[in-house]
């Protein structure tokens, strides 16, 4: 399964995952059910977006996600 795997590829369909949860209309829903739909919502797009940001590499058949969870101005971006 290693051999088929396009990491770079995975990556960027969590990217597209997270851009989509992030971009969904809410449906017409309310009360209770409403809150849980954020929720789970806001869960997905933060898991899709990690697992977007990372950098992959399959390295002796194991895969290995680096995330990078330091602020931008401690990874020097801001």
């Amino acid at each position: 399964m290693a051999e088929e795997l396009d990491v770079d590829a995975m990556i960027k369909r969590f990217r597209e995952r997270a851009r989509a949860v992030h971009d969904r209309a809410l449906p017409p829903v309310a009360g209770e059910e409403r809150r849980r739909f954020i929720e789970r919502a806001e869960l997905d797009y933060m898991d899709f977006g990690i697992i977007g940001d990372a950098t992959g590499a399959i390295e002796e058949g194991i895969l290995t996600l680096r995330v990078d969870l330091r602020p931008p101005e401690a990874r020097g971006e801001g």
